[in-house]
């Protein structure tokens, strides 16, 4: 069986452990994976023509196991895998416009929820906080900014000072994030809404010999190491790895006539100083729970 995995970037190593996690997936079942990946990351026009280009080999792939780059822009292609009959497994963000045998991810808005209070108690609910979002179109950024505020309208002491989009690319984030230092000074903390961001705010805040606390999304290898050295406060475990793991799980078993569940959802879990031991591993090494362990943690 041919699996097409669709992933957003080349520039997130949340993804890398996409492509991964399917392929660790797929070779339990002997499946090979075809990886479709825009070159300018989070494209919709690329990643309709990645679409096609899947759509055109023969044989074609038999599943798609597929994270689109943007809520709505990539309906259309996606519509013509509805038309060719070929079964979709979706992943990380929701696909509204098409049909899908299984999708499997976090909650995004509670995931964001949960490191904004983590954030907030260590600041003991008073301080200035910077927020760092990704695309200004990104489903999971567009959620994750949503709790952020609404942790944040929970606490008085808390006052949200500024918003920059890092759009999910380190040197982006750090060069925003120097600018606003160089204008605003130093916050007391930073909500970040993935890691690889979360890195370049730290390395503007090094240039810029300034200092907060930090949080981010994903648990990436950049964050946990930074985590263990004291750089980084905390983050929230948005597990891509283990979200492709199962949606190519998924995919396999049911090209093979079984019962797959209509969605999984993982649960949220915040990574600091205390346990960031668990997640200090490459992506490679990093366990993974298999459809039938989901499961029994239902």
């Amino acid at each position: 069986m041919r699996i097409a995995v669709f992933t957003k970037n080349y520039t997130n190593p949340a993804y890398s452990a996409a492509r991964l996690g399917a392929e660790r997936a797929a070779a339990i079942f002997g499946d090979e994976v075809l990886h479709f990946v825009p070159t300018k990351g989070d494209d919709p026009a690329e990643q309709s023509a990645l679409i096609h280009q899947a759509l055109s080999l023969q044989p074609r792939p038999d599943v798609f196991v597929f994270s689109p780059v943007h809520p709505s822009k990539v309906d259309a292609a996606i519509q013509e895998v509805v038309q060719a009959g070929i079964p979709m497994i979706g992943f990380v963000n929701p696909i509204l416009c098409a049909p899908m045998v299984s999708y499997v991810s976090s909650d995004d808005y509670h995931l964001a929820g949960a490191i904004s209070r983590y954030l907030f108690r260590h600041l003991r609910g008073r301080g200035r906080v910077l927020v760092v979002t990704g695309p200004v179109d990104s489903f999971t950024s567009l959620e994750r900014l949503r709790g952020f505020q609404d942790a944040a309208s929970e606490e008085p002491g808390i006052e949200l000072v500024g918003q920059l989009a890092g759009d999910y690319v380190r040197e982006v984030a750090a060069q925003r994030t120097a600018a606003w230092l160089s204008a605003n000074g130093a916050p007391d903390g930073v909500l970040v809404a993935n890691d690889i961001m979360a890195i370049g705010v730290l390395d503007a805040l090094d240039a810029a010999a300034k200092s907060a606390a930090v949080v981010g999304v994903n648990a990436i290898p950049q964050a946990i190491e930074a985590i263990g050295a004291g750089r980084m406060l905390a983050t929230a475990d948005f597990n891509a790895m283990q979200m492709a793991y199962l949606a190519a799980e998924c995919a396999a078993r049911h090209l093979r006539g079984e019962r797959v569940p209509l969605s999984i959802e993982l649960p949220v879990q915040v990574v600091d100083k205390r346990n960031y031991s668990n997640w200090n591993l490459p992506y490679e090494q990093r366990p993974v729970i298999t459809l039938e362990q989901s499961r029994g943690k239902t």
